[in-house]
């Protein structure tokens, strides 16, 4: 048993060591794209804590799902957390499995190139939404007599730059329309709907961005419009913006997308020769070798001889008739 187990953990390693050195020779080449993305996520940050000090709370407005969802409460607000925590966390880990498993649909630093700019061109378009009409916010903390619904004037440029993380970030009010939260879930989910492989998982996932959407409007951190503008402009956005990107290559081909260097080359070359050498031993064997043309003129010099044999047998019986007559 031990050694069973130290022999498996030693392919594992060899797998995640290869695969290590893939993936930094991908990430020494789209490394700019990749903090360009990353870079991003602080900018949007950033956005969402400035609408933070234009935020007025005031009366809920009229909205179709508070009227058809019963409300929660606040105690209940983890709700939506904890689904979208699974699904994040999911999501990362599954996008890291080439590093682990043998069978492999694309690199993970392609991939998430890839997701973030899905994600960068959503923020983009949900950054110029919330500032172009700031809505009173629906959460608790953004409500009316509220100590967090406003923010004071920051008192120098770092309070701003810092955005009070995680504090600003989870009791933020302003970045209502549309809900981040579902532009990550969406990402996920359509990313995996088209690089994933169980469709078990894709029916999972799929429902699991419903019942989050249902579960942040019945928890009252955003509005029903919110939640179905981030329906259909992640879907369109994502639309469009992968049209665009060049497809990513598909590894279960087996071909292999970085130049192979000499080893690898010579490892290759000496896998098809034998490749090659035993499908001519299993054609020796099986009668079928060499080339169709081959084997007719072999068939129709063999049906020559053949004919000759029997001419020269006719010969000597006739021969033999003769002479005795």
């Amino acid at each position: 048993m031990t050694i069973y187990i130290a022999r498996e953990a030693s392919k594992v390693w060899r797998k995640v060591t290869t695969e290590t050195s893939v993936e930094l020779s991908l990430l020494r080449e789209k490394w700019g794209l990749l903090l360009a993305g990353i870079v991003f996520q602080y900018i949007h940050g950033l956005a969402a804590r400035g609408v933070h000090y234009l935020h007025r709370p005031g009366p809920l407005l009229q909205d179709l799902g508070f009227m058809a969802l019963p409300e929660l409460g606040q105690d209940k607000g983890y709700l939506s957390e904890s689904i979208f925590a699974s699904i994040f966390a999911s999501f990362v880990l599954w996008t890291f499995h080439p590093f682990i498993y043998h069978s492999k649909r694309f690199y993970t630093v392609l991939i998430w190139r890839r997701v973030l700019a899905f994600l960068v061109a959503s923020q983009v378009l949900r950054i110029i939404t919330f500032y172009s009409t700031q809505l009173p916010g629906p959460n608790y903390h953004c409500r009316e007599g509220s100590k967090l619904a406003t923010l004071p004037p920051p008192n120098n440029v770092f309070e701003v730059l810092l955005i009070n993380f995680p504090r600003g970030v989870l009791f933020g009010c302003g970045d209502l329309i549309f809900s981040s939260h579902m532009i990550f879930t969406l990402v996920f989910v359509r990313t995996y709907h088209k690089y994933g492989s169980k469709r078990f998982v894709k029916l999972l996932a799929w429902f699991m961005a419903i019942v989050q959407s249902l579960l942040i409007i019945a928890s009252r951190k955003h509005y029903s419009v919110d939640v179905v503008v981030a329906w259909y402009t992640v879907n369109l956005v994502v639309f469009f913006v992968d049209n665009k990107l060049p497809e990513m290559p598909d590894r279960t081909n087996g071909v292999p997308l970085l130049p192979l260097s000499t080893r690898e080359k010579d490892g290759r070359l000496k896998e098809e020769k034998d490749s090659r050498l035993k499908e001519e031993f299993h054609k020796l064997l099986n009668g079928n070798h060499g080339d169709p043309t081959d084997r007719r003129q072999r068939a129709q010099m063999n049906g020559r001889h053949d004919e000759d044999i029997n001419h020269a047998h006719s010969t000597l019986s006739d021969a033999a008739v003769n002479g005795g007559t």
